[in-house]
C-alpha cells in the first residue's frame, strides 16, 4: 500500500501477507475511520495510504486498531493506584508504557517499507537474549 499511487486491493494485500481476508477487511476499516488510509471503491479501487509513510508511526497503526499501546488490567498506568508495598508497581508500568511508546513511536511506516528500522531498535533487537525466556 503506498500513498499517492494507485489504490491496492484488500485481496492483494490478504494473499500477499498471508492473512485471512475479512480480519484484514477489519483492520483496513479501523485504519480508514483512524485517518490512516483511504478507500475508493470500484474496478480500480482498494485502499492507500492518507498520508505520507514517513509520518505514520507504528504507534499510530496500534493505537488505531487497538487502542491504547500499554494497559493494565485495561485502564492506562496512569490510572491506577497502588497502596503499601505495591506502590513502586505505578512508576514501573508508568516506564514500561514510556519506553514501548518510545520504540513503537520512533519507527513509520516508510522505516518498515525500506527496511531500513532507527538504529535503537535495531540494537535492541540483536541483543542475545531479546526472544529468550528466562
Amino acid at each position: 500500500m503506498r500513498q499517492g499511487g494507485d489504490p491496492v486491493k484488500a485481496e492483494s494485500i490478504a494473499e500477499t501477507q498471508d492473512i485471512p481476508h475479512k480480519f484484514l477487511e477489519g483492520i483496513l476499516g479501523d485504519l480508514r475511520r483512524g485517518g490512516l488510509v483511504e478507500s475508493r471503491r470500484g474496478g480500480g479501487g482498494g485502499y492507500r495510504l492518507a498520508r505520507d509513510p514517513a509520518t505514520i508511526t507504528v504507534a499510530d497503526v496500534i493505537r488505531t486498531v487497538d487502542g491504547p499501546i500499554v494497559s493494565v488490567r485495561g485502564e492506562r498506568p496512569t490510572g491506577l493506584t497502588y497502596t503499601g508495598t505495591a506502590e513502586p508497581l505505578l512508576p514501573l508500568w508508568i516506564a514500561l508504557r514510556a519506553n514501548v511508546r518510545r520504540i513503537l513511536e520512533g519507527v513509520t511506516i516508510a522505516d518498515i517499507a525500506a527496511d531500513a528500522l532507527p538504529e535503537p531498535v535495531q540494537r535492541l533487537a540483536e541483543e542475545p537474549a531479546a526472544w529468550e525466556n528466562p
